[in-house]
């Protein structure tokens, strides 16, 4: 049984569709939940504890709200979830679309969990980072710039549990492969015919949800998972462990 007994998850991009559906399965294991978003996002549910609304660009944005939060005592565990990109391709890669892409899916989180490990050392119970990564960080599946910060994140994680296990500290990657959120929207009002092609691809036939997505990061944000650090866990519906359309045409 996973349970937090109503100590503190912080969870970036709150407001999204895999952020949503990490509150609800926060919420239904007894997280008191800290939920972060930029502006105008919505975070007034009733399942959250606290809302705060600031750039993850912005360092000294950053630095207020990881001192604000401790203040009464550190998280549980912090989940970072809030990523973004639309670069799409090579050609497509300015050098101000790969500054975005790589600060706001790599640097930010980086810079979070830098400012929030102090606090979060030597706390009974433990504490976790979760980091969302992406299929795109181990094969190639477009959205370079996007792929490089997702990459990095991982060894971003891996530092971490190397170097702060001794403090207690744990840290674990969810690499997803396509998620049915509304960043696709876009992409099925160009092609509608999208979702049942890509589907293809994958041996389970389909693309992830997001609530499959957060069940795997609050397992491994929970004390559930407490001998688990510096793992990578695929939630993919198959796709990195195939070469389906490879097999399909040999079969």
């Amino acid at each position: 049984m996973i349970g937090f007994g109503g100590r503190s998850v912080v969870v970036t991009g709150a407001g999204g569709g895999v952020g949503r559906a990490l509150v609800e399965a926060l919420h239904g294991c007894g997280a008191r939940i800290i939920a972060c978003d930029t502006e105008g996002a919505a975070l007034d549910r009733p399942e959250i504890a606290e809302a705060h609304h600031f750039d993850l660009l912005d360092d000294a944005a950053v630095a207020a709200f990881a001192a604000k939060v401790t203040r009464d005592g550190p998280p549980a565990a912090v989940i970072s979830n809030a990523g973004w990109t639309r670069a799409e391709t090579l050609a497509a890669v300015t050098a101000e679309a790969f500054d975005r892409e790589m600060n706001l899916n790599l640097r930010s989180a980086a810079l979070l969990s830098q400012a929030l490990i102090p606090s979060m050392r030597d706390q009974p119970g433990g504490g976790a980072f979760v980091f969302i990564s992406s299929v795109n960080a181990i094969a190639h599946f477009g959205n370079p710039a996007y792929s490089a910060a997702k990459a990095g994140l991982l060894a971003w994680m891996r530092a971490i549990a190397t170097e702060e296990g001794r403090n207690g500290i744990r840290a674990n990657a969810v690499v997803p492969g396509s998620i049915r959120t509304g960043a696709w929207e876009h992409r099925i009002a160009e092609k509608p015919e999208i979702m049942e092609k890509v589907g293809r691809l994958y041996p389970l036939g389909r693309l992830v949800e997001p609530a499959e997505v957060a069940r795997a990061a609050v397992f491994l944000a929970s004390s559930a998972a407490s001998g688990i650090t510096g793992v990578s866990l695929n939630v993919d519906a198959g796709l990195l462990a195939s070469n389906l359309p490879f097999l399909n045409e040999i079969a």
